[in-house]
This record gives structure tokens, C-alpha cells and sequence, in this order.
């Protein structure tokens, strides 16, 4: 490279002079600031250095040339030595630099590699990750048809326990029913004892009437032999005949009302007879309807167990639907993460 930049015209100075301003103008000689021996400047030290030579009838020209050719030979040899080691480290260079292309050629080649191993990367997590989805779609409906069993669960664990209510409701009522049909026996028992008690009386009523009766036909009889006697004996007196005829009839009419008072105590017996009967079908009604109550309260019970059980089964499931229901929320979310891990890792490069 030519040096052209205009310099100081002292041989011992020589710097580089800077270049006219932007108003243009003619180019400066000397250094400016430059300051020597007693302070002298470089046109001083140069017109010193003219006048010297004159005096000694040298040329200055030739001298001046000559100081700088000498000059420049010292400069020479002063840079000859950096000037091999800039060559040398040239030469380094270029051999780092055919080192560092072959090793970009290598590093491209290696990255072409893991280019096409990222891709080959790339393609194995889109499928890994269709798949992840597919997992978690899968999931989901997993999810969501166990959020369905466990919502139909609890329909059926509230059926089941509408149905123990109501069974239990049955139960009381049966239970209400039984307590009813306990104490219409105790009142039939108490009716059939009083109806025994009126049966007792009307019986002896009846043994009473009976006697009295007996009594009466016995007085009958004898008014009868009586009056045969009168009738035999003649009728020498009327007035006994009347006065016989009218105990006749005195004792047709007791024993008219004998056989009356009889038949109301047959009667009042033959109602007490019905009333027990009436009372003995109620008790074996009651009996009846207590043994069905207490078969619907049996059957009340064996529901309501069967619906416990099946209340209990319902919540088994019911919790084995939330098991399978966290287990595959775990799964998602860990599929999830794994998904996440490996596109970072691929959007990384790691």
C-alpha cells in the first residue's frame, strides 16, 4: 500500500500532516504544534537544518534524501521482524482458517445431521403428541362416561334412598297399622267379653225364664187337672167355673208371657250368640290383618335392606368411579407434562 498522506518537511520529524479543512486551501509544510530544542518548531528546526548544510556546501536535497533513505532503511529494518511475524501469523491464520472451514464443514455436515435427526424428532413427537391426544381425548371421554356413571350412581344411591324413605315411611305406616289392628283386637276382645258377659246373663235369663216357665206350666197343669176336676165335679158352680176358667186364663196369659219372656231370652241369646260370632270373625279379621301387616312389615324390612344394600353397592361405585376418575386425571395430566416436556426439549434443542 503506497503512503501518499503529505508529511513534515523536517527530516527528523517526518509526521503525517493532517489535510486541509473543508474551506480547501494549500497543505501545511510543517508540524504545527510539534516544539524541538529552546522550543524551536519544525520549520525553525528545519530552516536550522538548510542553513547548516549551506554552510557545509552540502546539497540539501540529496542530503535530505539520502538522511531518508537512511531513514527509511532504519524503518525497514525496524519493521522487517513484525512484518515476518505478521507473515507468520498470517500463514497461522490461514491455516486456523482452513481449520476452522474444514471443521464448518464438518459442524455443517454434523448439523445437517441433527437437522435431519430433529426433523426425524419432530415427526416422532407430532405422533407422540396425536397420540397424547388421542390419549387425553380418550381420557376425557373416559372421564366424562365416569362423571356419567358416577351421576347416574347418585340417581340411583337418591332412588334407592327415596325408596328406603318411602319403604320406611311404609314401615311406619305398617308399624301405625299394627298398633290399629292391636288395639281393635283388645276392643273386640273387650266387645266379646261383654258380648260373653250379656250371653251369660241372657243364658241365665234364659234358665230363669225357663224355670219360671216350668213353674208356670206346672201351675198350668195343675189349673188344668183343677178345672178338669171342676168340669167333672159339673158345673154346680159357675161362679167357681168362672172363677177357674179365669185362673185358666190368668195362667194362659203367665204362660203366654213365659213363652214370650223365653222366646226374647232364645232371641237375646241367639244375638249374643251373633255378636260372638260377629267378634270372633273381627278377632280372626284382626288376627288376619295383623298377620299382614306384619308380613308387610317383614317385606318393608327385607326392602329396605335390599335397598341399603343396594344404596351401598351404588356408593362402592360410585367411589370406584371417582378412583378411575382421579386415575386418569393423573394420567392425563402427566401425559400432559411429558407432551409439554418434550415439544420445549424440541423447540430448545436440547
Amino acid at each position: 500500500m503506497i503512503d501518499d498522506a503529505a508529511r513534515c518537511g523536517y527530516s527528523r520529524c517526518r509526521a503525517a500532516l493532517p489535510a486541509p479543512g473543508p474551506q480547501g486551501g494549500r497543505r501545511r509544510a510543517f508540524c504545527r504544534d510539534t516544539r524541538w530544542e529552546a522550543g524551536r518548531t519544525c520549520a525553525q528546526m528545519a530552516r536550522a537544518e538548510r542553513e547548516a548544510l549551506g554552510a557545509l556546501g552540502l546539497d540539501s536535497g540529496g542530503t535530505a534524501f539520502a538522511l531518508d533513505a537512511d531513514r527509511l532503511r532504519e524503518h525497514v529494518d525496524a519493521v522487517r521482524g513484525p512484518v515476518d511475524a505478521l507473515a507468520a501469523s498470517l500463514d497461522a491464520v490461514l491455516r486456523r482458517l482452513d481449520e476452522v472451514q474444514r471443521d464448518a464443514l464438518e459442524a455443517v455436515a454434523a448439523a445437517n445431521g441433527q437437522v435431519a435427526e430433529a426433523e426425524r424428532m419432530r415427526v416422532a413427537a407430532e405422533q407422540a403428541r396425536e397420540e397424547a391426544l388421542l390419549k387425553a381425548r380418550r381420557a376425557d371421554a373416559s372421564a366424562e362416561r365416569a362423571g356419567r356413571e358416577r351421576a347416574e350412581a347418585g340417581e340411583r344411591a337418591d332412588a334407592a334412598a327415596r325408596q328406603a324413605l318411602e319403604a320406611t315411611e311404609a314401615l311406619g305406616a305398617a308399624r301405625q297399622a299394627a298398633e290399629r289392628a292391636v288395639a281393635d283386637r283388645a276392643a273386640a276382645e273387650e266387645a266379646a267379653a261383654a258380648a260373653g258377659e250379656r250371653r251369660d246373663a241372657a243364658e241365665d235369663a234364659a234358665r230363669e225364664a225357663r224355670a219360671r216357665a216350668d213353674r208356670l206350666a206346672g201351675e198350668v197343669e195343675v189349673a188344668r187337672e183343677h178345672a178338669r176336676q171342676w168340669r167333672e165335679a159339673g158345673e154346680a158352680d159357675r161362679a167357681a167355673r168362672d172363677t177357674a176358667l179365669e185362673g185358666q186364663r190368668v195362667a194362659e196369659a203367665a204362660a203366654a208371657a213365659a213363652r214370650e219372656e223365653q222366646r226374647r231370652a232364645a232371641d237375646e241369646t241367639a244375638a249374643a250368640q251373633a255378636g260372638h260370632r260377629d267378634a270372633q270373625r273381627r278377632v280372626t279379621e284382626l288376627a288376619q290383618a295383623a298377620a299382614g301387616d306384619r308380613a308387610a312389615r317383614e317385606r318393608a324390612e327385607r326392602e329396605l335392606l335390599t335397598a341399603v344394600e343396594r344404596a351401598e353397592g351404588e356408593r362402592a361405585l360410585r367411589e370406584r368411579a371417582d378412583a378411575e376418575l382421579e386415575r386418569l386425571r393423573i394420567e392425563l395430566a402427566e401425559v400432559r407434562t411429558r407432551h409439554a416436556v418434550e415439544v420445549r426439549g424440541l423447540l430448545t434443542g436440547d
